[in-house]
């Protein structure tokens, strides 16, 4: 269980700021997509929510705001396929985030991928498969550091 009394394990940009430096780079990359940026931070709270990273949730859900997302739709993320808030693009692109965090169940499903293709072009495929492949990476290095928001 991750919590705030704990201590930081390690600081991977201290031990290893070069690669660090490339991590970084590839979060600044995919911030220049053609992607809505709303989009991107439901995708990354939704990705923080399924892995149980505390410390992602509270950032993205903060970054999510400043980019003019609302409350009541981040409040109801954790059910957006039931919920009527979203549309039908975000929920299939929520959808693949879900998938590819839970990749060992089932895989991506052609289904989902079908989905995809009717909203989304080739390149924005791509690019979400980035952004929830980079989230899934970053969500796994904080919670196995015990990263703290001051780090």
């Amino acid at each position: 269980m991750h919590t705030n009394s704990e201590q930081t394990r390690i600081l991977v940009k201290k031990a290893e700021p070069e690669i660090w430096k490339t991590v970084i780079e590839i979060e600044h990359q995919l911030s220049q997509t053609t992607l809505d940026k709303k989009l991107r931070e439901l995708i990354k709270i939704r990705v923080s929510q399924i892995n149980k990273c505390a410390y992602c949730i509270d950032l993205h859900t903060k970054d999510a705001l400043k980019y003019g997302e609302t409350p009541r739709r981040i409040f109801a993320l954790s059910a957006w396929s039931e919920s009527p808030l979203f549309t039908k693009n975000e929920k299939s692109a929520l959808k693949l985030a879900e998938e590819i965090t839970h990749i060992s169940n089932a895989g991506v499903s052609d289904e989902c991928y079908s989905n995809l293709t009717e909203h989304f072009n080739k390149n924005e495929i791509a690019q979400l498969i980035l952004s929830i492949n980079h989230m899934n990476f970053l969500n796994r290095i904080a919670i196995s550091t015990k990263m703290k928001h001051n780090e």
